[in-house]
């Protein structure tokens, strides 16, 4: 008897859940309401921004969108649930939903198969910046809280067969409701998604579930060793004998709409206007993050012919300066180089040397300057270094560039720009700028105090930036909808008289190509031109210096554009 109290007490100081016992169909259904209601406001509001509803019939219409994209996303989840991997399953959907949900609502990201190679190729610095305490709060209420709920719900006891049949049921039902919602939805739906296909990138969290699968299919075996372009590169020699020595600064984040030499009403490149610099003010970039833009830079076939595979699988601009005889450098203060320099000399500052322009971790880009200091004074050849700047890389505008250059007011001081204005994060964006055009006119200073060098440096920046317009902020939308502000780039050009000489160029004809549209596709050419390699993977219709050097070779053989192919 005593025996039966206890058990009876013990039972009664169970709790029970309010909660109604549910099946693991059930539990998902639930969840993918959630996702379409609570984890698509981007999504919706693009929607509505499109089609605004007036009538009852328009928001019908709207209703029948949610409810194709709440039975797709139950059709797709649904065979891969049951009461063991129901709750781990939807927990991490969750997760996902509400990380893309913040980066697609706070930044107007596109989550493309583009912005999943940016988020695979992220290093922990970059990834650093955006975890802010906006972020935390936000997967706190979007991501723990209803994982905690899916966790507590109670699902129902049913034996295997049951749930088999249970699971065939509710797959049937959903196709079912999938293929009427569809039908019934098909001619406005087909509609907007023509006329707007960005939205695509924007239903979550299928979004990124759909463009990592594809990313993942994509990945072909790359080739052991590189394939060779330009083997039959050679260099003409110096006109005057004297070593040139050619510096490209590769520039990151910097959109030609606050550039101050191409027409921006804030003078962000004092310095640049105060010297003799080609600015170059129609250039369009490859890509929109530098995961396509860097490697394509450097790349014979640009965005007109792009393949990423043919990219990586082959040889870059820099191994065909090398086997023409150019020493090539490669000198960063960013995440790496994309593969462009694996076959060159390639150095990183180490911030212990630069305890004045480094923290633990980053160091400000005017280290490039003390970098290139220690290296010029031993170049007797013909060289090309490439110094790849930190930029204007956010969200943390503020953070590249010292107090000195705090020109701009008031400025945006944290990673966490939903809690900044507008003006501000443009400010600390523009300080950015600033302090770009004072490394890039240090640098030229290094070059002209080389009497013994025919000294040269071009700047072009890899792709733009959004800074609020529209509602978007940061880079990596997709080309095809992408705006001008994270598509066209500055580029500008400095040479000294030695090198104009050296390599016959006559920088008057050069300075005429200056208004004319031009990309990052004509870069490849361009810099071969200007440094007087003759391959016949160089296309000379591409090449900006084609019609202004006083003397050059013809090429041994015709330009082959498919060589390696």
């Amino acid at each position: 008897m005593p025996e039966a109290i206890s058990t009876t007490r013990e039972r009664r100081a169970i709790p029970r859940s309010r909660l109604p016992a549910l099946s693991p169909q059930a539990l998902t259904l639930l969840a993918g309401l959630a996702f379409t209601l609570f984890y698509n406001q981007r999504f919706w509001s693009t929607v509505l921004g499109a089609e605004p509803p007036v009538t009852l019939a328009d928001w019908g219409r709207l209703a029948g969108y949610g409810v194709v994209m709440t039975a797709l996303h139950v059709v797709v989840f649904l065979p891969l649930v049951n009461r063991v991997s129901v709750k781990p399953l939807l927990s991490l959907l969750v997760m996902l939903a509400a990380s893309v949900s913040y980066f697609t609502g706070h930044y107007g990201a596109y989550f493309d198969t583009h912005m999943i190679d940016n988020v695979l190729q992220t290093d922990n610095r970059e990834a650093g910046e955006l975890l802010t305490p906006g972020l935390a709060l936000y997967l706190l209420l979007y991501a723990g809280l209803p994982a905690l709920v899916v966790w507590r719900w109670p699902l129902q006891q049913r034996s295997w067969q049951r749930g088999l049949g249970m699971s065939l049921l509710w797959l049937a039902g959903g196709v079912g409701v999938l293929v009427v919602s569809l039908l019934l939805s098909y001619q406005s739906l087909s509609s907007l998604m023509r006329n707007h296909h960005e939205l695509r990138y924007l239903i979550t969290p299928g979004n990124a579930i759909i463009s990592t699968g594809q990313v993942m299919a994509a990945g072909e075996p790359l080739p052991d060793v590189r394939l060779p372009i330009g083997e039959d590169a050679f260099r003409q020699a110096s006109a005057t004998g004297t070593p040139r020595l050619l510096v490209m600064v590769v520039g990151e984040t910097v959109r030609a709409a606050d550039w101050g030499l191409s027409g921006y009403p804030r003078q962000t490149t004092p310095r640049l206007a105060s010297r003799d610099v080609i600015n170059f003010e129609e250039v369009t970039s490859c890509g929109t993050n530098t995961a396509v833009s860097l490697p394509c830079m450097f790349a014979p076939i640009g965005k007109a012919n792009y393949d990423e595979c043919y990219i990586k699988s082959h040889e870059s601009l820099l191994d065909v300066l090398q086997r023409a005889g150019y020493r090539v450098m490669w000198i960063d203060n960013q995440s790496g180089c994309k593969g462009v320099c694996d076959g060159v000399e390639r150095y990183s500052p180490s911030p212990g040397n630069y305890p004045a322009l480094c923290d633990a971790n980053d160091c400000l880009d005017g280290v490039l300057v003390e970098e290139l200091k220690q290296r010029v004074a031993s170049i007797d050849r013909d060289t090309v270094i490439v110094l790849h700047e930190l930029g204007n890389h956010g969200p943390s505008y503020f953070q590249r560039y010292p107090d000195a250059f705090r020109a701009f007011i008031p400025t945006c001081d944290g990673a966490d720009l939903a809690k900044c204005s507008r003006e501000t994060i443009v400010n600390s964006y523009d300080n950015a700028i600033l302090y770009t055009d004072s490394v890039l006119n240090e640098l030229i200073g290094v070059l002209e105090q080389q009497p013994s060098l025919a000294t040269a440096l071009l700047y072009v920046s890899d792709h733009g930036e959004s800074l609020g317009e529209n509602g978007i902020y940061l880079h990596g939308l997709p080309y095809a909808i992408a705006p001008d502000e994270q598509t066209r780039v500055p580029m500008a050009w400095w040479s000294s008289r030695a090198f104009e000489r050296a390599a016959g160029l006559e920088r008057d004809c050069l300075a005429q190509q200056a208004s004319q549209p031009l990309s990052h596709d004509h870069l490849f050419h361009s810099l071969l031109g200007l440094l007087g390699v003759e391959t016949r993977i160089r296309d000379p219709e591409m090449d900006i210096s084609q019609a202004c050097h006083s003397s050059r070779q013809p090429a041994t053989q015709p330009y082959l554009a498919n060589e390696g192919r």
